[in-house]
């Protein structure tokens, strides 16, 4: 039996739960202590932890996540905290020069256990500078792990283990989801990164997502089985490293593919799907692979832009009804 609580109360277990566990972990960001976090996934944290684990930074990004890098390579584990991963734009300098390259550049003398987390993607009307999804720009640097997951039960699992592992992990999160809520277990648990979740068995079709494009899939997915069409729809909770071989045995099954990415088209997180199912498993495609991406463009402010420009169930199942030749 579990516990019903909402996305940012299961970051807060995971971060604090690892806290208890090991004195080394500390978090860091802007607003993260005396305001209990932007979101709020910090509250009370600094009533619990003190002032030297929960620290209130400037808004200074790169400053900050310098010293989160110089902290893990001197054997701390910090947990670095972006108000939103737009203004991880100033820190990436630290995140791909430093601690990405930080095992490889000390011959593995020098490990860097971070976390930057926070959240990515859209969230309403913010326009072009606030709006961006980070997953395949964080995905496409070595060194580097990217989780991008909105479902409590999985977040806290994967946070802890994010904490846990000796490389540096991109956490990306909604800040439109924190209030999401979702069962999660009494017990401690981890949930290992580099698995993908299957949400929903089905025969004829695999739906792909991540993050809260999720929410866009499995509407679309109750939607399709009115209509007598059977989706599998697969979060990928772990974007590198990817689980391939997840897809692969669903589509084995299904033989079609839809996938969803909240992120551009060009060069993202889609792509590399599609194209690694045609490596692996072209001999059981029966149609070829379809791609919703947001539109190749900025995300403008007004409201009717911000529902053309996203992925939607509308779109989903049209998508859907395409490789289904219907």
């Amino acid at each position: 039996m579990g516990r019903i609580i909402a996305l940012r109360d299961a970051l807060r277990e995971g971060m604090s739960e690892e806290m208890r566990r090991d004195e080394n972990v500390f978090l860091m960001g802007e607003e993260v202590a005396e305001y209990n976090g932007a979101y709020k996934v910090s509250k009370g944290m600094l009533d619990e932890f003190g002032a030297k684990r929960i620290i209130d930074t400037p808004i200074t990004e790169l400053g900050f996540a310098a010293i989160g890098v110089g902290a893990a390579m001197n054997g701390l584990k910090p947990i670095v905290e972006f108000m939103t991963w737009n203004f991880a734009v100033l820190a990436f300098d630290q995140i791909v020069n430093n601690a990405a390259k930080t095992l490889s550049q000390s011959a593995g003398q020098f490990r860097c256990p971070i976390v930057f987390r926070g959240p990515s993607g859209s969230a309403g009307q913010l326009a072009q500078q606030h709006s961006q999804t980070f997953e395949s720009w964080m995905a496409n640097v070595p060194g580097l792990k990217v989780i991008s997951c909105v479902d409590p039960r999985d977040a806290k699992g994967l946070i802890k283990s994010a904490i846990r592992d000796e490389d540096p992990v991109c956490m990306m999160e909604s800040e439109v989801y924190y209030a999401e809520t979702g069962e999660v277990p009494e017990e401690e648990y981890l949930v290992p990164i580099g698995v993908a979740a299957v949400r929903k068995r089905g025969t004829d079709v695999t739906i792909v997502s991540y993050n809260k494009m999720m929410k866009v899939a499995m509407t679309a997915a109750v939607e399709l089985e009115k209509e007598g069409i059977s989706a599998e729809v697969i979060d990928l909770r772990t974007i590198r490293p990817l689980d391939y071989l997840t897809l692969v045995e669903s589509l084995k099954k299904t033989n079609r593919m839809v996938v969803i990415d909240e992120a551009w088209p060009f060069a993202g997180i889609s792509a590399e799907v599609t194209y690694r199912m045609q490596k692996y498993a072209f001999d059981y495609l029966d149609a070829p692979i379809v791609r919703l991406n947001a539109a190749d463009t900025s995300l403008g402010y007004s409201a009717p832009y911000v529902e053309a420009y996203l992925p939607n169930p509308k779109k989903v199942i049209q998508a859907v009804k395409s490789v289904m030749y219907r």
